[in-house]
């Protein structure tokens, strides 16, 4: 599927790594997916810009609910008596600073292939899906952020929050998208 990727989607692709060994994610997910898309230059973030939306503001809500997200580990340790931030002071104090994070960099949590999620993985389905009804010759990142829109997944969730403060709805976005696609 990946030889479908425009060279634009395919750096999207490769932007949401990053933007998830950025915030030290052990996976990458639509949200991820979604930062990379409205941080982009391409036809994607002028979508969401004509949907309404700020794709600056897109982009943090999504970095938030990362961040969100990554801190649930915290609080789970935290529920069986493990304070994290104590282990990684001790572990610093020990080992010198950001000992934790080599390690975890030594096993492959970071700077490293980072794996989809599968609801990343159905949103890249569904986005040769759009490109297949579109009649596109390639998947770009419009069709992938109409990939996230369509699928249930936590970006599309963001997306969804984000329009509705906007005063917006799912099928403006899409309509939005797909010209922003077809003027690219």
């Amino acid at each position: 599927m990946f030889e479908s990727f425009t060279k634009e989607a395919r750096g999207a692709v490769v932007d949401a790594q990053q933007v998830a060994t950025g915030l030290r994610s052990a996976t990458i997910d639509t949200r991820h997916l979604l930062v990379a898309l409205a941080e982009g230059e391409g036809p994607a973030a002028s979508g969401l810009g004509a949907a309404g939306l700020d794709p600056a503001d897109v982009a943090g809500r999504a970095r938030t609910a990362i961040s969100e997200g990554e801190a649930l580990d915290a609080d789970a340790l935290a529920a069986v008596g493990v304070d994290l931030d104590e282990v990684r002071r001790r572990t610093d104090e020990v080992f010198g600073t950001g000992a934790l994070d080599r390690a975890g960099a030594k096993h492959g949590r970071r700077g490293r292939h980072v794996p989809f999620t599968d609801d990343a993985k159905k949103a890249l389905e569904l986005a040769l899906r759009e490109a297949i009804r579109l009649k596109a010759k390639g998947i770009d990142s419009t069709h992938l952020l109409l990939g996230v829109v369509r699928a249930d997944c936590p970006g599309g969730r963001v997306l969804e929050a984000a329009l509705h403060d906007a005063g917006g709805d799912l099928p403006a976005l899409r309509t939005a998208v797909e010209r922003a696609g077809r003027a690219a």
